[in-house]
């Protein structure tokens, strides 16, 4: 299947794993939409797009927890905009690492304004066109915390977990449809995940990766535009990846 001249939107494009989609899309010759909070870091991904490849990229500053928000940058983009081929759902996060009696109110809200109301929120405004145009597929980012809870993260895999029957649900509701559903479920991923979980300790976060060689972000877009470029018959439900010394989200092999 051939990118060229389809039109890709990813949220969360800022950085990680949604700068590192965005730049193997470019390479395929896709038109980017791209869209993330912060406006400085969003126009130097879109930079680099440019320079590998991407005939066009649309930025827009969004935040995926503002439902109307959302709505109103589908509804506002240009016409050549507006027929999305793609939806790379990214935006996501994880905050704090506690048990979960003494867990931060406000970790929780962020986790779930973002985790999953982000995502239906996004998913509800792109997803009626692509119905309607009769091509489209959703991109959802899962993880393996979605399938196997680990101590002192019980929100954050929840969030997970409603994702994984999100996507399924999704693929169930568009089934009669040309529409396709794809969930890709990383393990480790080295980016900036852990310094965002730990409030911005990086000694802590760190720690995290220690004797583990772990996926890259470059390793899950990758896997992105793979699942995207399967012939439109074929649908691939849901990629669980990890790096070779990860079992799941509990078992870790550590060198030293």
């Amino acid at each position: 299947m051939s990118f060229k001249g389809k039109i890709v939107f990813i949220t969360g494009a800022s950085s990680g794993i949604g700068a590192a989609t965005a730049w193997a899309f470019a390479a395929e010759g896709a038109n980017l939409l791209l869209a993330a909070r912060r406006a400085s870091k969003l126009a130097e991904v879109a930079s680099r797009a440019l320079e590998l490849g991407a005939p066009a990229v649309h930025s827009v500053q969004m935040d995926v927890r503002d439902h109307r928000a959302v709505q109103q940058t589908i509804d506002d983009l240009p016409p050549e905009w507006a027929e999305i081929d793609i939806l790379v759902n990214n935006a996501g996060l994880s905050r704090g690492l506690e048990k979960l009696y003494t867990g931060r109110l406000q970790d929780w809200d962020e986790m779930i304004d973002t985790n999953v109301k982000g995502l239906l929120y996004v998913t509800r405004a792109v997803v009626p066109g692509m119905v309607v145009r009769g091509r489209g597929h959703v991109i959802n980012l899962g993880s393996t915390a979605g399938e196997l809870t680990y101590p002192n993260g019980a929100v954050y895999c929840a969030t997970k977990a409603a994702e994984r029957a999100i996507n399924d649900g999704l693929r169930q509701d568009v089934l009669g449809t040309p529409v396709r559903v794809t969930s890709v479920d990383p393990g480790m991923v080295e980016t900036d995940f852990s310094l965002v979980r730990f409030h911005g300790d990086s000694e802590r976060a760190a720690k995290v990766y220690k004797g583990v060689k772990p996926l890259s972000a470059a390793d899950v877009a990758e896997t992105i535009v793979w699942v995207a470029s399967r012939p439109a018959h074929v649908n691939i439900a849901r990629v669980l990846m990890t790096p070779v010394q990860q079992a799941n989200s509990l078992l870790f092999h550590r060198e030293g």
